[in-house]
């Protein structure tokens, strides 16, 4: 049978309905299109798509499964390793880890392996009707620091094995940059409260409300009787620009934003935490949360909305599919352009207050592209006299953020690095016995899937360690 060179298209709401509404944006395969892109695999022995997953999910099994109709089949093959797939199958970057591994894509494009467990999650979700069955507890305590991918990953992989896990969240909601980073029209927020109510049912204690270095210290979690701690406390500390009118009203980091938007519901009409609706807007960055943020800003009525960029397309770290996404809806890319003031207008009872200032413009030089730096880009470089002004009445910063510093200020023995990540061994463990770490609060802003990766390694480690001390 003839190879198929593409990926069957996902099925997505059209970019002038979806650019006014919350609703996910993607609408999933149908089974006959699922079957015909597994159909596409080639079922290769070498697996290298496994090895491109951090996770490693068991690709090539899932798959076939799909092709023969056995989507449940699927589903707990994929379950068996990943603790969210529903939520991979929409939020990871698979065309740079497994689908970029995949055999077919050295002659057309890869299986569309991503698509596919999403379709395969769906269809279980749909479906299933028994609850997950809790293993035997073993009575053994494990505290997870956060409920963001790391810590629910090390959770659900902890209680399989019959430990007693407790998860503390500091927000009202559990799910962390899931549900207050990621948007609805990207990953709903049922998808995510549905994989935290199996890690409940397999005995998972989800605590929310609770802030680690506040409410409760590390030491205390073991005073309470826990024998380790995982932290995966994320990375919800905002990078500025440290540019002239940062202070001014309208500038968001934009993890202010989309936690406004996203947890607290400010696209109300009558929200309790408000955000800034219509205008025109500037994005600063390229990266995932600047599609986000820019995203976002246009289904809350933005009448412009501008991505400030300072390198090219080629060099824009976002995934490819959500820049499409953007420009298909009308968002507008400033390439090669980089920030150097935010303009305001100051508010007469005080004007020496920058604090009461509004945002009226952008100042930005243009910018030309060097040799590379340390990141292997080429590095960009101000072309002198190119400044011009972007008529804006608000600014969203979303250039990186850096490890949550509360845990790491408040607990003794732990090392950091000069970014203020968490230093761990290849197994997640800290520089303090028994407390392990993984996912951003490590690396600093990356993805979900490498997050899970982390949480899986240590829970390993936790199992291990805990074993050999009975």
């Amino acid at each position: 049978m003839a190879i198929i060179p593409k990926k069957h298209e996902m099925p997505t709401q059209p970019a002038d309905v979806r650019a006014h509404n919350f609703n996910e944006v993607a609408l999933g395969y149908t089974p006959e299109i699922a079957v015909e892109e597994a159909k596409r695999c080639l079922n290769c022995k070498p697996r290298p798509c496994v090895e491109g997953c951090p996770v490693n999910v068991n690709i090539p099994d899932f798959i076939s499964r799909v092709k023969e109709g056995d989507f449940e089949g699927a589903y707990q093959t994929i379950a068996a390793t990943s603790a969210l797939p529903a939520v991979c199958g929409r939020v990871c970057p698979q065309e740079t880890q497994c689908e970029a591994r995949c055999t077919l894509a050295k002659k057309f494009e890869p299986v569309a392996i991503g698509r596919l467990e999403r379709f395969v999650a769906d269809w279980h979700n749909a479906r299933a009707t028994e609850r997950v069955q809790a293993p035997v507890s073993n009575g053994r305590r494990v505290a997870i620091v956060g409920s963001g991918p790391s810590g629910l990953t090390c959770a659900g992989d902890l209680a399989k094995k019959g430990y007693q896990v407790t998860v503390y969240e500091a927000l009202h909601t559990a799910g962390g940059v899931l549900v207050y980073g990621i948007p609805e029209f990207r990953l709903p927020k049922s998808i995510v409260e549905r994989e935290v109510e199996t890690l409940r049912e397999l005995g998972v204690d989800v605590e929310l409300n609770v802030v680690i270095g506040k409410t409760l210290t590390v030491d205390e979690l073991f005073e309470m009787g826990y024998e380790a701690v995982f932290i995966g406390s994320g990375a919800g500390l905002p990078n500025f620009m440290e540019i002239p009118g940062e202070a001014y009203k309208g500038v968001y980091s934009a993890n202010e934003f989309l936690t406004r938007s996203n947890l607290m519901k400010a696209y109300l009409d009558h929200p309790t935490t408000p955000i800034m609706k219509g205008g025109k807007v500037a994005v600063v960055g390229g990266g995932n949360v600047a599609m986000d943020a820019a995203r976002t800003a246009l289904r809350l009525g933005a009448e412009k909305v501008y991505v400030v960029y300072r390198r090219s397309m080629d060099e824009l770290p976002a995934r490819a599919e959500e820049v499409e996404h953007a420009q298909e809806e009308g968002v507008e890319f400033r390439l090669l352009c980089n920030p150097v003031e935010i303009l305001g207008y100051h508010n007469e009872s005080d004007p020496r207050d920058p604090k009461n200032g509004f945002v009226t413009a952008i100042r930005c030089v243009k910018m030309e592209l060097g040799e590379p730096d340390a990141s292997g880009r080429r590095r960009p470089v101000a072309i002198p006299g190119s400044e011009f002004e972007l008529d804006v009445d608000a600014v969203i910063i979303a250039i990186g953020t850096s490890p949550n510093p509360l845990i790491k200020s408040t607990t003794n023995g732990l090392d950091v690095n000069r970014k203020g990540g968490i230093v761990v061994n290849e197994d997640g463990l800290t520089s303090r016995a028994n407390v392990y770490a993984g996912g951003d609060a490590v690396t600093g802003a990356a993805t979900v899937i490498s997050a899970m990766g982390a949480g899986k390694i240590a829970a390993r480690a936790i199992d291990a360690a805990l074993s050999s001390h009975k």
